[in-house]
């Protein structure tokens, strides 16, 4: 139990996969604008991200180890998170369609998000188990989403601000990953 824990609180806050790892940086910067879209897309990458660990855990685990197809894993991890994209995306056109116009493009981004087959091999070099990879896939997308979050409220407060006009639009919003993740290099030491 004290593994798990270790791993929940290194995935979502100490190795943040976006702000010390640098994952899944286009939807951070694109989806950031308004809280409403981020916390949307943060709920839709917590899905595929943890039902993606828990099926490409047991694929890997079940079926191209024993089949020595260990270098499979990076094909077969995109087929499976392509799926659950897709099934997100249905999903959400049918009962959310406001937030699905909202996330516009970076909703089939997700695919190709690389925080998300990030995980997936994160899990496999680090040769965790079904639940560890569940524990760590489902972290690391709350840590995705707390900082998406947390930009998405930064930008909103800052929009009507009296920024200098050379750094206006996208220079301001990497001074303040920047800063973010400075902030959260503050939690290195906790582990």
């Amino acid at each position: 139990m004290k593994e798990l824990l270790i791993i929940a609180i290194g995935s979502a806050f100490v190795n943040n996969v976006v702000l010390s790892q640098f994952l899944g940086l286009c939807p951070f910067l694109g989806v950031s604008k308004k809280t409403k879209t981020a916390g949307g897309m943060g709920a839709a990458v917590i899905f595929v991200i943890t039902v993606a660990s828990f099926i490409t855990s047991i694929i890997h685990n079940y079926i191209l180890v024993p089949t020595n197809m260990e270098y499979l894993d990076t094909i077969v991890f995109i087929l499976v998170i392509a799926a659950l994209v897709q099934l997100v995306e249905m999903i959400l056109k049918k009962n959310s369609p406001s937030l699905y116009e909202a996330l516009g493009v970076y909703l089939p981004l997700i695919t190709t998000n690389c925080a998300v087959l990030g995980v997936a091999l994160i899990n496999v070099q680090n040769s965790y188990s079904i639940i560890e990879s569940v524990i760590n896939g489902f972290a690391t997308a709350i840590g995705f989403t707390v900082a998406i979050v947390i930009m998405a409220g930064i930008r909103e407060k800052i929009e009507y601000n009296d920024i200098p006009e050379s750094l206006k639009g996208m220079p301001i919003v990497l001074i303040i990953a920047g800063l973010m993740s400075i902030a959260f290099f503050g939690f290195s030491g906790l582990l």
